[in-house]
């Protein structure tokens, strides 16, 4: 088993702290079993790097637990792994923040979440601008851009204002509608599953869902780490897969980051 290094790419200037750091904690074990490797031939249309999504209806997204928080309830950045059905990592996403906006602004911060591949190259980076949050003022709806590579815009997600349920509308790299994620009543459901559809502009047909999963009594008690299960068609555009992966993102931070 060989382990190698990750350089961290896209950082902006003036970060260089912050990209040393993931640098030294971010690490690919180069195992079959754990990991697939994206196949390097580029798709005309397809964004560097995301080749692999043109292969897959589903992906499983799973937030790392982080042990400070679960015994002191000290906010850190979020991570993630993105695997495929089989269980294989596909991607690894980090969570670009500093210590104020966490522990201050809580799941209402800002972030940029940058995400790699297995080979340390970024190719998708997800931006969220600061927004109040309230189901009963919709002058601050939340909102997030979807890059790939990174710099290239390719769609965003837009809440849309419900007193009671919520709903966002998948944009593509124009601003144009695509799809829209309705969400069950006040974002929570009794069960221990909680889904999300992703469904045609004219809410006709169900075409896929973001499922949150449920992670056990004491992980979801004392920790903010939870599982995601995504499912598109497999003929959906690679871009919007990828934005898939952003509403992931923002229905994780919007409805299940806990307040420590």
């Amino acid at each position: 088993m060989v382990f190698s290094t990750i350089k961290f790419y896209g950082v902006p200037a003036g970060h260089h702290v912050y990209r040393d750091s993931l640098e030294k904690e971010v690490s690919v074990k180069s195992d079959k079993m754990n990991m697939y490797a994206v196949p390097n031939p580029g798709i005309p249309g397809c964004p560097p790097g995301l080749e692999y999504l043109t292969q897959v209806d589903q992906l499983l997204i799973k937030q790392k637990v982080e042990l400070v928080e679960a015994l002191v309830g000290f906010e850190s950045n979020n991570k993630y792994e993105v695997r495929n059905s089989m269980g294989q990592n596909v991607f690894y996403a980090v969570e670009e923040n500093d210590c104020l906006s966490r522990q201050c602004c809580g799941p209402l911060r800002p972030f940029t979440i940058h995400v790699l591949d297995n080979f340390g190259q970024e190719v998708i980076t997800v931006n969220r601008p600061l927004k109040c949050m309230s189901c009963f003022f919709p002058c601050c709806l939340q909102e997030l851009e979807v890059q790939s590579p990174p710099g290239n815009t390719v769609g965003y997600v837009q809440q849309q204002w419900h007193p009671f349920s919520p709903k966002f509308i998948v944009a593509n790299e124009h601003n144009e509608p695509v799809l829209k994620i309705h969400g069950p009543f006040c974002g929570w459901s009794c069960l221990p599953d909680v889904d999300f559809e992703i469904v045609t502009m004219d809410e006709v047909n169900k075409i896929g869902k973001i499922s949150k999963q449920w992670t056990g009594l004491l992980r979801e008690a004392f920790t903010d780490s939870d599982n995601f299960g995504i499912q598109f068609p497999m003929d959906l555009d690679v871009r919007m897969k990828a934005v898939m992966i952003g509403a992931c993102f923002l229905i994780d931070f919007m409805f299940f980051e806990t307040t420590n």
